[in-house]
């Protein structure tokens, strides 16, 4: 192995960075109004048109549904629908929340035709979801973060309360035709305000992560990121329940409630008018309740939604059910997606965000197949009540998986100059084996390990393919850490993607260290392997 002679990285040796402003959240700081980002012109201007597509998108939604009630109604067939909308998120979310980090962030007459155009237009939502969530934290202050979250979620469901209810009266007066016509015109208002927003890209002196490269990294920081696991989990217990509103509702609405399709469109209205309330007053409960006590409260919320629904078969039931179900979902995903963006550092959100998509739409696929499986065999109410149960069952699981909104997380950038070399070697070259000399108090090995573990997890989230602590048996109290990373680029972005909290890890291993002088930092460059 080639060793180069490089000096010691000053990153590593306890000097105190020059961080920019702050980025923690104080609770007196929080914004409790969810209208306040409408403050911000472009937000606002986003929003607006967003709004105005979502109406054409739930038009759209609407129509298929209800199309595919007429063509083939059948429980599975029709929860289909669902997974068909869901599976092009699957392929792509990875992709698409790479794309969103490494570039500029901006006829039907057949069952199985309505399901392949079905997933062609939700091909294209893949795309968008994480780009278009991800630029949210750069439109309004981290402040106001929770709230224009929650905004957002009441401007989509401000459209799932219009959009269904002018999507049963087209489908109604003019067929499914006319609202997928709708929904095509319904997204050039966004086309025309992104072309105008110029944005001012970050600079960097590495060059762009490649797709396939950031995808790794992406994945590798989830892997490593427990707030973001808690999530995950979550939101799948959440679905796991909650999709069998979404795939049995068209059948419920014609089966078991006799309507047609404005009846159906004016359940989803409900649905999205609870949804409207529930996210315009989800900061300040947010605040007063706390995450945890919300999430379950939600759950309860949509189950009880689900069950009524399910045992008093009335229209007038149906809308109260479904408006109860509308408030718990927005409290339930603005949450979740609110606990993504306020854990996760800007380098690798848009990644967050696709692998929080995934898990979202993954549940929503399969779970939906599922239950369409369910009601063909005991019938749609009877599923409805067993997703109920099921929500409620979950909650005993769900509670030992702690959804935090980035408390006393600093995830501004730390400044971290380059390794000072000798000789600066081409950013391609790999890998690269770094390793740090420890000289620690013996007696204090068991509190020294605790917080080089907590390291362990920063190096390999941030970059790391391989990390290792090694005590040397000859000198009581010496230890050497080794990282390996991909490339030399890879570790240079290391440095990059350092936040103030990972400062503050690395100062609480920094003090168990003796020696007046800093840990020894080497790096090494990979030169030659014989194959056998």
């Amino acid at each position: 192995m080639y060793s180069e002679k490089i000096m010691p990285d000053p990153t590593l040796e306890g000097e105190r960075p020059v961080a920019g402003a702050s980025l923690t959240i104080q609770a007196s700081e929080v914004v409790t109004s969810a209208w306040v980002p409408l403050r911000q012109r472009l937000f606002r201007t986003l929003w607006i048109a967003s709004v105005a597509s979502n109406v054409g998108t739930w038009m759209h939604e609407v129509g298929a549904s209800w199309l595919m009630t007429q063509l083939a109604p059948s429980p599975l067939t029709v929860s289909l629908i669902q997974t068909a909308e869901a599976v092009p998120v699957f392929l792509l979310a990875l992709a698409a929340g790479a794309l969103a980090d490494v570039l500029d962030r901006r006829r039907l007459t057949t069952p199985h035709l309505l399901l392949a155009f079905t997933f062609l237009l939700s091909f294209g939502g893949a795309l968008n979801g994480p780009a278009w969530q991800a630029i949210v934290p750069e439109l309004v202050p981290r402040t106001e973060l929770p709230a224009a979250v929650s905004l957002n979620s009441v401007g989509f469901n401000v459209a799932r309360a219009a959009g269904p209810a002018l999507g049963g009266l087209v489908v109604a007066a003019a067929g499914s035709g006319a609202v997928f016509l709708l929904n095509a015109v319904s997204f050039l208002g966004v086309i025309v305000v992104l072309y105008h927003w110029h944005r001012t890209p970050g600079k960097s002196a590495l060059p762009a992560e490649r797709v396939i490269g950031a995808m790794r990294s992406g994945l590798r920081y989830v892997i490593h990121a427990p707030p973001i696991h808690s999530v995950l989990i979550r939101v799948s217990l959440f679905m796991l329940g909650a999709s069998a509103l979404w795939s049995l509702v068209p059948l419920f609405a014609r089966q078991n409630l006799g309507r047609g399709a404005a009846g159906y469109g004016v359940l989803l209205g409900f649905f999205g008018a609870g949804a409207v309330i529930g996210g315009s007053f989800l900061p300040r409960v947010q605040l007063e309740l706390g995450s945890q006590r919300l999430l379950g409260a939600a759950t309860i919320l949509f189950a009880s939604g689900l069950a009524l629904m399910a045992l008093w078969r009335r229209f007038p039931v149906g809308c109260a059910a479904m408006f109860a179900a509308g408030f718990a979902w927005t409290s339930e995903l603005s949450t979740f997606n609110t606990s993504i963006q306020l854990n996760t550092p800007a380098w690798v959100r848009g990644r967050a965000l696709a692998v929080y998509q995934l898990a979202y739409f993954a549940g929503l696929g399969a779970y939906s197949a599922l239950w369409g499986t369910v009601a063909s065999h005991v019938g749609v109410a009877r599923a409805l009540l067993l997703a109920a149960l099921t929500l409620g069952l979950s909650l005993a699981v769900a509670a030992r998986f702690q959804v935090g909104l980035g408390e006393g997380l600093d995830l501004a950038p730390s400044s971290r100059p380059g390794p000072v070399v000798t000789n600066e070697p081409d950013v391609e070259r790999g890998p690269v084996l770094v390793t740090v000399e420890y000289r620690i108090d013996p007696r204090r090995a068991p509190e020294f390990t605790v917080a080089m573990l907590e390291l362990g997890r920063v190096r390999r989230r941030d970059g790391a393919m391989r990390w290792g602590l090694f005590e040397d048996v000859a000198a009581a109290g010496r230890y050497l850490e080794t990282f390996v990373v991909e490339s030399w680029a890879e570790h240079l972005r290391q440095h990059e993607r350092s936040t103030v909290a990972d400062r503050q890890i690395w100062e609480r291993v920094r003090s168990f260290h003796l020696n007046e002088s800093p840990p020894a930092v080497s790096h090494l460059l990979y030169a030659y392997h014989e194959e056998h």
